[in-house]
């Protein structure tokens, strides 16, 4: 642009028809250069000739069985001359096809042999068959275009994360907390009694024999589960003395998942 000082316009000054920099100017810069082809406006894409075929049928709702050929072309034309204007090498392909509908124009209108009346076929239907084909696969692309697309309608997320490994603490089974429980169970029976004379018939060994019995069965035993309160105080301790020769032996463990609750019994990761 010319180096010219711009002033502010006064009522008697035009209106201006640009604001650069605060400043009005009320005329075109004379070194100002606009190319031809700063700005193109395509109002319609289309992908080949087929393609512009079917838009002119679809658009004036012809029955695509029975193309008028005559109106076809020449809005066809019409459409090719403008692409002349725009780009030489699309218009090309596109003037293919307008010969094709120039020489089927012309089979139409040449007179046919009467011989010949009804078995000739009528010139329109290859093209009627490479458009029908080209609508199937066109219908078909648009459907899968609508389908959800990875990358473009939905991501994968992702996340690292350090791999952690969470031990759960067992807490030791202290002497004074068997015997706390050993006493909530004595407790327990005071309440069912029995004041029957029989004979002793209880037995350590067999108590440890019933209790390795149980755990074979499961993995993890209650400690109050294998005392029986109908057996009474001497029932208790033949229990709790089996238990404690297991222990001693190394064939049992005691363990609690939580301190202050129940207590288990298992089989001793030694004896297997």
């Amino acid at each position: 642009m010319n180096d010219t000082t711009q002033t502010p316009p006064s009522p008697e000054t035009p209106h201006p028809i640009a604001m650069v920099g605060g400043l009005a100017f009320t005329s075109l810069p004379k070194d100002l250069y606009i190319p031809p082809d700063a700005m193109e406006v395509f109002l319609e894409a289309f992908e080949g000739p087929l393609d512009l075929l079917l838009y002119l049928i679809k658009k004036q709702n012809i029955d695509i069985l029975n193309i008028p050929i005559a109106e076809v072309t020449r809005q066809y034309m019409e459409y090719v001359e403008l692409m002349k204007t725009v780009s030489l090498e699309l218009a090309a392909e596109y003037l293919v096809m307008a010969a094709i509908l120039a020489e089927i124009k012309s089979r139409m209108l040449l007179p046919r042999p009467e011989s010949m009346e009804g078995t000739e076929e009528d010139p329109r239907a290859e093209l009627i068959r490479r458009l029908q084909e080209y609508e199937r696969f066109k219908k078909a692309a648009e459907d899968m275009d609508k389908l959800p697309r990875h990358g473009r309608d939905n991501f994968m997320a992702t996340l690292s994360t350090n791999d952690m490994v969470f031990e759960r603490p067992q807490p030791n089974v202290s002497l004074q907390e068997l015997v706390l429980a050993l006493s909530d169970v004595l407790r327990r029976t005071e309440l069912s009694a029995s004041h029957q004379i029989q004979l002793e018939t209880m037995n350590i060994r067999e108590r440890m024999t019933s209790i390795l019995s149980a755990l074979q069965q499961n993995e993890f035993v209650t400690f109050s589960s294998l005392f029986t309160p109908s057996e009474g105080r001497l029932g208790v301790v033949v229990t709790f003395l089996a238990m404690l020769e297991l222990l001693k032996d190394n064939v049992i463990e005691f363990v609690q998942s939580v301190a202050f609750g129940p207590i288990h019994l298992k089989a001793a990761v030694a004896a297997g």
